[in-house]
């Protein structure tokens, strides 16, 4: 009944926030295990790195999807060479959705990574470079292993939050119907047009994810 419901009025909306977070997700395992590793080692700008990682939980969403307008537009210091150089516009497509929702959730992988490898994980690492393995065996066999709980309530969480991402979004994906509106994007869009019924049943469908993800989530802590 629900499919049917969404298919006049946003189902590509709910299709395409489904493939942003399929490609989130995998990205989210990567560098969600590189980043929280890499952030428990001492090296230069170590500071600098957990700070930007950091950044999306405490400054506006909308004004860091500004910033990065500005960067990667057709005219900004990145944007503009990209475009030159290779045709390629960044903003108001598939692969600003899939960054916006990345750095949103980013944060939520990487720092509960991060504290799990530093509260149990690191005597464990020491022990298997003592024992002669290499950083991919200790990393497989080891680092992997100690983190997967921690591992997967961040993922869980960064999931949740890539679906109901707006700021970052609606600045670099331009909001454009059809083409980058997001399910959460639709639910304003339906609001602003007066279309109440489109608009309860897709904050149904975000708040039965919202919901699935958090009693997943709660499973995952009794493990």
């Amino acid at each position: 009944m629900m499919v049917s419901a969404l298919q006049p009025c946003a189902f590509d909306a709910v299709l395409l926030s489904l493939r942003v977070a399929a490609v989130t997700l995998v990205l989210f395992v990567v560098s969600g295990i590189g980043l929280g590793y890499l952030l428990t080692r001492p090296f230069a700008l170590r500071g600098l790195l957990d700070a930007l990682v950091s950044l999306p939980l405490v400054f506006p969403p909308i004004a860091i999807g500004f910033f990065l307008l500005m960067l990667l537009g057709r005219h900004g210091p990145l944007g503009a060479p990209l475009y030159a150089h290779l045709g390629w516009e960044l903003v108001f497509s598939f692969e600003a959705l899939v960054l916006a929702a990345f750095i949103a959730g980013l944060p939520l992988v990487v720092k509960p990574v991060q504290s799990a490898i530093e509260s149990s994980a690191r005597e464990m690492i020491e022990a298997s470079y003592t024992l002669g393995k290499g950083k991919l065996e200790t990393l497989l066999r080891v680092v992997i292993p100690a983190i997967r709980t921690s591992l997967a309530a961040g993922l869980t969480l960064a999931v949740g939050r890539a679906f109901g991402e707006v700021g970052i979004t609606l600045m670099l994906g331009g909001n454009l119907i059809g083409e980058t509106e997001t399910l959460s994007l639709a639910i304003y869009n339906r609001v602003i047009e007066g279309d109440s019924t489109c608009a309860t049943w897709l904050s149904l469908l975000l708040g039965g994810i919202s919901l699935s993800l958090f009693f997943l989530l709660r499973r995952l802590g009794r493990l």
